[in-house]
């Protein structure tokens, strides 16, 4: 490559732009560019860090003539256009490996806190009340684990349960499920067994919506849900039945919904009845797309892409 100039959308940890300046790259700051400046001035750029403020569709391809590949810092690439890609040959670099730790470690500690009642026990106190009985916690040890979706995330989550001698069984439509410690099942076999069941599913046109009505029916025993994939993939109105019926006993919710693309935010709330049954739940904890924002991960996100654009293993685009 001549032009090796490369467009910053999106902030990331510094270690990256000193990398790429090492590399050669000449580096352009477009953090705070609109997105009608961003497709004015992609045909001069080689490459493009991304995360998730802007969509890369068709249009934004057609102007991107010199572009050969795309840094997302992160997995997610649900924002952008694979067939687009491919059919230009443009690489796409995601660094699943930099937040998989950071996610799952979130997960583990969102389902410890909401089963041992620990925020609303933490709120008590500091009300002046002194409630045991009524925070009477409930332990992972035991209970069968539900993994939906065992790529990195997955994976990662999986291998924390170890230590707490509790089966784990996980089913995924694409991955092999091979590890010593986790039971490979199908879907049917998880809605049998799981009383904890944990998402890690990319957001596709087949996962938007998937956790509906008919699916939380499904599960055989009353189960406790935590999603940190993307918030588009549970129905959160079928969510609030189940909690009412008590079909789900808790929901660790770190995505939901109603964010905008970006996730620096919330979009409008059209359903605020069902919103605000969430926000006044004490089986409902809540934090805003958290789960993969460590201080670790946002150096070792900045680390996996270097290495990647440094060796140009550049992996293949998705099928």
């Amino acid at each position: 490559m001549t032009n090796k100039n490369f467009l910053l959308i999106d902030t990331i940890h510094p270690l990256f732009v000193q990398g790429l300046l090492k590399l050669g790259y000449n580096l352009v700051d477009g953090t705070l560019w609109t997105n009608e400046k961003v497709l004015d001035e992609l045909p001069t750029f080689t490459g493009i860090l991304v995360r998730s403020k802007i969509t890369l569709d068709e249009n934004f391809f057609h102007k991107a003539t010199n572009l050969k590949f795309i840094a997302r810092a992160g997995a997610g690439i649900e924002h952008i256009d694979i067939n687009e890609a491919k059919k230009r040959n443009i690489h796409l670099i995601t660094a699943p490996e930099g937040n998989r730790n950071a996610v799952a470690e979130h997960a583990l500690g969102m389902l410890l806190n909401l089963m041992n009642n620990l925020n609303k026990a933490d709120r008590e106190i500091r009300e002046g009340k002194w409630l045991r009985e009524d925070n009477r916690g409930t332990e992972i040890h035991g209970k069968t684990i539900g993994i939906i979706g065992f790529g990195n995330t997955g994976q990662s989550f999986a291998k924390k349960f170890i230590g707490f001698e509790t089966p784990v069984i996980a089913y995924d439509k694409y991955v092999e499920v091979n590890a010593s410690h986790v039971t490979s099942v199908s879907m049917e076999q998880l809605f049998e067994q799981a009383d904890i069941v944990s998402f890690h599913i990319p957001l596709t046109t087949e996962t938007n919506d998937l956790v509906n009505d008919e699916f939380l029916s499904s599960f055989k025993k009353n189960s406790y849900l935590i999603n940190t994939s993307r918030g588009k993939i549970l129905n959160t109105k079928a969510l609030v039945k189940h909690m009412k019926s008590g079909k789900i006993l808790g929901a660790a919710l770190d995505v939901i919904e109603y964010e905008n693309q970006s996730f620096e935010s919330q979009a409008s709330i059209a359903d605020q009845e069902t919103y605000g049954y969430l926000l006044a739940s004490p089986r409902v904890l809540l934090t805003p797309h958290i789960a993969g924002w460590t201080h670790e991960s946002y150096r070792l996100i900045a680390e996996v892409l270097l290495e990647k654009i440094a060796n140009l293993a550049l992996p293949p685009l998705p099928p």
